[in-house]
């Protein structure tokens, strides 16, 4: 991991004792990461994808980092271990570019707590440059029923570097018809095996939910996409077959793929994904306790990879095709869902996952959490109906994330 620090020191300083000068910090910062010193005048030639701190290694250069403030990082964070005078100077840079409305941030003090930060900020960078760029697939329109859950693609691409791209269901559906079943018939005996147990769904079924995870395939292929949410419901008008196989598989494939056109949540999947390397389980809360906490969670289709077993079942609204009846592991998760039309709101919690239901009147796949928060959000204030479940505690490194790219938190 190398950190470019982009050194800005006085004219009275010499440059051969800047080393010597730091020396404590910059000794212990090498422990961690590779150090590339880069002149402030020379940061022009830096590329986005080069993970940059400001050094400020004396006082005296207020005047400097004003004048090239346009070539600065964003956010500006500034190394300034105190000894030059380089806190001083830090301070007043800091409140300067604060009053032109630049986030900003010094890192100083004890060393070990500056080095956490500095994981925590490279994370953050690396998640933000892997999202940047990132193509997100809207096979048909999302579903009427999602009336809270618009996105902006303009500004969202402004504020997340990522685009939407809006596909013709009929594309899917004319390489759906272009797949015979015999190029898939030996995945699906495969996956079958694998099951815990085969119950409304038939062999056919099964085919033909193959058959449509290749056609998606090769639409992910064809538009060079990161991510895709499918209309689902309408697909399944149009060809009979759910899309709850084919993006689970899409999920496993570490092509992150959500349901019903759902535009915030298929960014709430890929922001997650891209800051922890984790697929999710996009979800209906379906049942909410607010005095113990509790809440279920319901849908009919979960990567398989996530599970510790699961069942082919049909789609629960349709009683059509197939659906996935996962059973999840107990233990820590991280609940999230990003909203607004320019993806500028989170809601974040932990919890436990305590039990997998099996509820007959809803979807398949079924999670009791026990919230670490009020579970009255979801009845007062909640981003719209689904939200993402993440396996494990990411709290504090989601928030960080969304706080950075200031973005409001929803309690």
């Amino acid at each position: 991991m190398t950190i470019n620090l982009i050194t800005f020191a006085s004219h009275l300083h010499k440059q051969s004792t800047i080393y010597s000068s730091h020396e404590v910090i910059l000794t212990e910062l090498e422990k961690y990461f590779s150090l590339n010193f880069v002149n402030y005048e020379e940061m022009n030639r830096l590329k986005p994808d080069d993970f940059c701190l400001v050094f400020i290694a004396s006082g005296g250069v207020e005047r400097m980092v004003i004048q090239h403030f346009e070539q600065l990082p964003r956010p500006t964070v500034m190394l300034a271990d105190g000894m030059q005078n380089s806190l001083a100077a830090a301070l007043e840079i800091s409140s300067w570019l604060r009053d032109r409305g630049m986030k900003s941030e010094i890192l100083h003090g004890e060393l070990t707590e500056v080095v956490k930060r500095i994981f925590v900020l490279y994370n953050n960078f690396k998640a933000q440059r892997r999202l940047y760029g990132s193509r997100i697939g809207v096979v048909g329109t999302p579903a009427p029923w999602l009336i809270a859950s618009n996105v902006d693609y303009l500004l969202a691409k402004r504020r997340w570097g990522i685009e939407y791209i809006d596909i013709p269901i009929e594309q899917v559906t004319a390489l759906y018809a272009k797949v015979k079943d015999d190029e898939v018939g030996e995945e699906s005996v495969e996956l079958a095996a694998k099951a815990l147990a085969c119950r409304e769904a038939q062999p056919e079924d099964l085919i033909k939910a193959m058959r449509l995870y290749k056609a998606l395939k090769m639409i992910v292929d064809e538009h060079k996409l990161t991510a895709l949410t499918l209309s689902c419901f309408r697909l399944t008008e149009l060809t009979g077959v759910t899309g709850c196989l084919a993006l689970a598989l899409l999920n496993d494939e570490g092509i992150v793929a959500g349901c019903e056109g759902d535009l915030q949540s298929i960014f709430t999947m890929l922001s997650a994904h891209s800051l922890t390397g984790k697929s999710a389980f996009m979800a209906n809360p379906s049942m909410i306790n607010a005095r113990t906490n509790e809440l279920v969670l319901s849908h009919c289709t979960v990567g398989l990879q996530q599970t510790e077993q699961f069942i082919l079942r049909s789609h629960f609204e349709t009683n059509l095709s197939i659906g996935i009846q996962g059973i999840l592991p107990t233990g820590d998760v991280t609940l999230i869902k990003c909203g607004g039309e320019s993806l500028d709101e989170y809601y974040l919690t932990t919890g436990t996952l305590t039990e997998n239901t099996n509820y007959i009147n809803m979807c398949r796949t079924q999670v009791r959490i026990r919230l670490n928060s009020p579970a009255d959000y979801f009845l007062r204030t909640p981003l719209g109906n689904h939200h993402i479940l993440l396996q494990g505690n990411y709290e504090t490194m989601i928030d960080e994330f969304f706080q950075v790219n200031g973005c409001r938190r929803v309690e």
